[in-house]
């Protein structure tokens, strides 16, 4: 299920350009109390693996960049887009934006002018996404010396497919606590990708931003669509929104 915010700024919004931790921040501070602490300190797991299950937009308006602090000053409303196939989650966060009647942004607040909510729905399995935020698919290796290190792919990789299916198996089966359905999932680009490189709290992440055709299970494209494409969604990455599905042509 997607969230669509609109936001009226009290003052003029003005957010570091990486600002993803700032609406992470939110998101954590508007839900329920008891869903915040059970998704920040444990989250869906699947085996080893954690998964908070919702991810978020960049926060979408007219702005104006300034490369001397580094920042970006929007003017006007601004939209930002929250997804998750938890239904409590979206429940209140919802309910969360409309009584607060405002969220914090860093040092600025902003009312809460609309929520409207969509569920996208996957028929078939093929579909095109959109991405709302930057794609992320990442390996952990180790180096001669023992060290680890972060590797990242991008959209037509040999590991890329490989990469994007078994997030997407792990976060069904943490989900549904059951295998998910057999069936391979490709990825393919369509036109031109566009690299974002974002600094969260340090870290340099490597995601991919455009159009994406996905095919596979029904059931993992729904996942994908609500739960997000990709790894690292609760900092911000792999929101998507479908384009078409099913039979339609793309």
């Amino acid at each position: 299920m997607h969230l669509f915010i609109t936001l009226t700024p009290q003052k003029e919004l003005e957010l570091p350009v990486h600002y993803n931790h700032l609406v992470q921040a939110a998101v954590y501070g508007t839900i329920d109390p008891e869903l915040a602490v059970f998704l920040h300190d444990k989250g869906y797991e699947s085996g080893s693996r954690r998964f908070k299950l919702f991810t978020f937009s960049r926060v979408s308006g007219r702005f104006e960049a300034n490369r001397d602090k580094n920042t970006l000053r929007f003017t006007g409303d601004v939209s930002l887009t929250l997804s998750s196939p938890v239904n409590d989650f979206c429940q209140s966060i919802a309910n969360g934006f409309l009584t607060r009647g405002q969220i914090r942004l860093g040092s600025h607040f902003a009312e809460v002018k609309a929520v409207t909510v969509r569920q996208f729905t996957v028929r078939g399995e093929k579909v095109l996404l959109r991405t709302l935020s930057p794609v992320v698919a990442y390996s952990t290796m180790r180096r001669l010396d023992g060290r680890k290190y972060t590797c990242y792919f991008q959209p037509g990789d040999p590991d890329y497919s490989g990469l994007i299916e078994n997030n997407l198996r792990k976060k069904y089966q943490a989900f549904f606590n059951r295998e998910a359905p057999p069936g391979e999932v490709k990825v393919r680009k369509t036109g031109n990708l566009k690299m974002n490189l974002v600094n969260y709290k340090g870290t340099i992440i490597k995601g991919y931003s455009g159009l994406m055709e996905l095919t596979g299970p029904t059931e993992l494209l729904q996942m994908a669509v609500d739960g997000g494409l990709g790894g690292k969604n609760a900092q911000g990455f792999g929101c998507v929104e479908m384009v078409v599905s099913g039979n339609e042509q793309f």
